[in-house]
């Protein structure tokens, strides 16, 4: 497992050498003007097992349906979540997946860069300028017109957009800006927002769930206590915000959604809920009225359930990762208690 390891950090060092050049050119400078119907294909690169990750490239998917609505889109990622989160994108085509674990299985991994290789695309976007597998998947596939995801070097939409940090927004004002270059007409709106596009089925299971947990109509707080590394709180931290809340908030239901490691930092003296299905999780956060939790792939799927969601940040950028959308906010913990937080729920609830 150690040997495996190693091999893999000199496997992302090396190809992060190999790839650091690709892109770094304007590439639409003798490009011709095009015709945005004649973009009927599109590949979007994002080859990151991680759920947020995935979550977060949901608005450029949801961008380019905007701008191209009759094109077909393929996704090449990592893992078999974005089939999960992508269920019901109509113009999702086809997902070309790699295995999480590359040298465990060396041939799917192999197989899906020779798919990458059989389909002719009109447009290719990678999303993250710094992922090297991004750049490399980017430049092999076979299209004229490719984006290379280095957005935060593109200084015209970084001076238009002061928001371009975002992971999320940063590719779409980058798309915007390189597809006007082409000559096609691009949005002026809002970056969409983060969306798992759930079904009014699984709103209305999601409603059920929630009923039979709490059995009542009283408006719900959803704690999600857990998150990797060191953006997890500790239990002390959690257990004094847990006990101001329900101080606070004595009308109110205070639930916890729990991980798939099962484990919670309040040590499981709120009402949880418990699932692997994260089509399920989203239905049932959608039901709920304010989401708290750390930075996380599941603070990414609450935004995604379109649930007023608040992110607590501690180690990670805040500007980069928060929700953002409607009453959404990310606040950076190390400079305020847990009353200044409970005034920051107080005011997203009377809202």
């Amino acid at each position: 497992m150690k040997i495996l390891k190693k091999i893999n950090v000199f496997r992302r060092n090396l190809t992060k050498q190999l790839t650091k050049n690709i892109g770094s050119s304007p590439i639409y400078e003798n490009y011709d003007l095009v015709n945005k119907e004649e973009i009927k294909r599109i590949l979007i690169c994002r080859p990151n097992h991680r759920l947020g990750n995935q979550l977060l490239i949901t608005p450029i998917v949801q961008e380019l349906i905007e701008i191209f609505p009759n094109s077909k889109i393929d996704l090449f990622v990592k893992g078999n979540i974005a089939a999960v989160i992508f269920k019901n994108y109509d113009n999702i085509e086809t997902i070309i997946s790699l295995p999480k674990e590359h040298f465990k299985h060396i041939f799917d991994y192999l197989w899906g860069w020779i798919r990458l290789r059989q389909k002719r695309y009109d447009l290719v976007i990678n999303t993250t300028g710094n992922s090297s597998s991004g750049k490399l998947s980017t430049k092999f596939a076979k299209s004229k017109y490719k984006y290379f995801g280095d957005c935060n070097n593109d200084s015209e939409q970084n001076l238009k957009n002061k928001d371009h940090i975002h992971i999320a927004k940063c590719p779409v004002y980058a798309l915007r800006n390189y597809l006007s270059k082409l000559g096609i007409d691009v949005n002026k709106s809002k970056i969409p927002s983060l969306d798992i596009k759930l079904s009014n089925v699984e709103i209305t299971d999601g409603k059920k769930r929630l009923h039979e947990l709490v059995n009542n109509d009283k408006k719900t707080i959803c704690l999600f206590t857990y998150a990797t590394g060191d953006k997890c709180y500790s239990e002390t931290w959690w257990l004094e915000l847990y006990e101001a809340l329900k101080v606070k908030y004595t009308d109110i239901n205070i639930i916890e959604i729990l991980p798939v490691e099962n484990i919670s930092k309040i040590n499981f003296k709120a009402p949880t809920f418990y699932s692997k299905d994260i089509r399920q999780i989203c239905s049932f956060i959608a039901n709920t009225d304010i989401f708290v939790g750390a930075d996380s792939g599941m603070m990414h799927l609450a935004s995604a359930s379109h649930t007023t969601t608040i992110g607590l940040f501690s180690i990670t950028n805040t500007e980069v990762y928060q929700p953002y959308y409607n009453k959404n906010i990310g606040i950076n913990t190390n400079s305020m208690n847990t009353k200044e937080i409970i005034e920051v729920i107080e005011n997203v609830l009377s809202k």
